[in-house]
């Protein structure tokens, strides 16, 4: 999340009106250009994950874009997720900004309440009705809509088949206590022989899946109450989801309890895994050398909907991907035309077949259900986001969660204290814009 930008958007009411007349221009006799005479640049910030995973989209787009649009040359500029906001924040304190900037769905809000993106109409682009409420919900506030919803990513159960199939299990589990039941037959298996194998891998700062269980318990992380946000985990169904989490972690893994899922392909592919919980792409990553996976174990994950305790689908957070256009954009009637086409159903088809779920719950069906993210399709619909709060990003800067998690995973302190500990902290800077 961006450090507060509300120091250069003073006045900016009256520059967007300058700067939106300007960039209209005018043809001979004050009409405006036609498409084919208008001419310019339309600059375009995007995350490396599209040059990586999806190039073609880009390169597809970009010459449907100049079938109408000839003199308009579009330069797309990627950006490394670790930078991209420090680089978006220089920009939009000068004069020159990119017209078109990717952003997470987790960092959008405190742009938005500090006036840095120009509304868009829902309307004018494909599958608006369906976009995945996690996507969307990141992208409004007051009723308006700031950005465009571009992809989407869950998590799922990913499991060894062989090791599985070994310890009598022949199919991914369904149901909660299938998912234990499966994980007592791992463990007696392979863990009475080594002491190092995790039934289910899990360590103890990886909030992400943590904080799963508590929204299964129906739990929260944050609540809005007469206009301000207030920790919410040492509510009762927030505690029960934790307990559950804990359990789990107590029940199966048997790794150091003081760390993170930054690693976990590599750790999952030393072979010491019957279970995890991560993103589909991991499930290949534990096989990459690269990323310290194990070639010899191509072939030997699936994927699988993880249940939730509560009886269904254990609700996963979508990590996603929006557009927004700079309200100092030169060009923002193009940038929109722009987005659309990039987002549009032909766009997110390809998406899909690029193993990446689509911003709408009407092409989640176009997900091959066999396929790696089919069961992420499954789950997506009971996705979520973190707090729309302004200061959320400084929760996450301060490393709350994953302190509040270490604690409770190493019996540092019980679940409710450190629950009520976490949300003192949460207090003092969900507030900050």
């Amino acid at each position: 999340m961006a450090e507060r930008i509300s120091r250069f958007t003073a006045g900016l009411g009256a520059f967007v009106l300058l700067v939106s007349v300007a960039g209209c221009g005018s043809g001979e006799g004050g009409k405006p250009p036609s498409a084919a005479e208008r001419s310019g640049d339309l600059t375009v910030w995007l995350t490396v994950d599209a040059q990586e995973s999806w190039p073609d989209l880009v390169t597809t787009v970009n010459a449907r874009f100049n079938k109408k649009y000839p003199k308009i040359k579009v330069k797309v500029q990627y950006q490394q997720w670790t930078s991209k906001n420090q680089k978006i924040d220089a920009a939009l304190a000068g004069r020159e900004v990119p017209d078109v900037v990717e952003m997470g769905n987790s960092e959008t809000t405190n742009y938005i309440v500090n006036g840095a993106f120009a509304t868009v109409d829902p309307a004018k682009f494909d599958h608006s009705a369906e976009w995945l409420g996690a996507l969307n919900d990141s992208c409004r506030m007051d009723g308006k809509t700031y950005c465009v919803p571009y992809y989407v990513g869950a998590r799922v159960g990913i499991y060894r088949t062989d090791l599985l199939k070994q310890a009598g299990v022949d199919h991914a589990p369904r149901t909660y206590p299938e998912l234990l039941a499966d994980l007592d037959k791992l463990k007696q298996k392979f863990g009475a022989a080594d002491k190092n194998f995790s039934a289910f891998y899990m360590p103890g700062r990886y909030w992400y899946a943590a904080m799963a269980f508590v929204k299964d318990a129906g739990g929260e992380m944050a609540v809005q109450k007469g206009g301000r946000w207030h920790g919410a985990l040492s509510s009762p169904a927030s505690v029960a989801g934790l307990k559950a989490w804990k359990s789990l972690l107590d029940a199966y893994y048997v790794g150091d309890r003081s760390k993170d899922n930054e690693d976990e392909p590599g750790v999952v592919g030393q072979g010491r895994v019957g279970m995890f919980y991560g993103n589909t792409w991991e499930a290949k990553a534990a096989t990459d050398s690269r990323s310290g996976g194990d070639p010899k174990l191509r072939g030997r994950f699936a994927t699988f909907a993880f249940p939730g305790p509560s009886g269904k689908l254990l609700p996963p957070f979508l990590g996603g991907s929006t557009l927004a256009i700079p309200a100092k954009s030169r060009s923002q009637d193009l940038a929109g035309e722009w987005i659309g086409m990039f987002t549009d159903r032909t766009a997110q088809h390809r998406l899909i077949a690029a193993d990446t779920l689509p911003n709408n719950t009407a092409q989640l069906r176009e997900v091959a259900a066999g396929g790696v993210n089919g069961p992420a399709a499954q789950a997506a619909e009971r996705g979520w986001v973190t707090p729309l709060a302004p200061g959320w990003g400084a929760v996450e800067k301060s490393n709350i969660l994953p302190e509040m998690l270490q604690d409770i995973a190493t019996g540092k302190q019980s679940v409710q204290d450190a629950a009520r500990a976490a949300d003192r902290r949460i207090d003092g800077v969900i507030n900050e814009n």
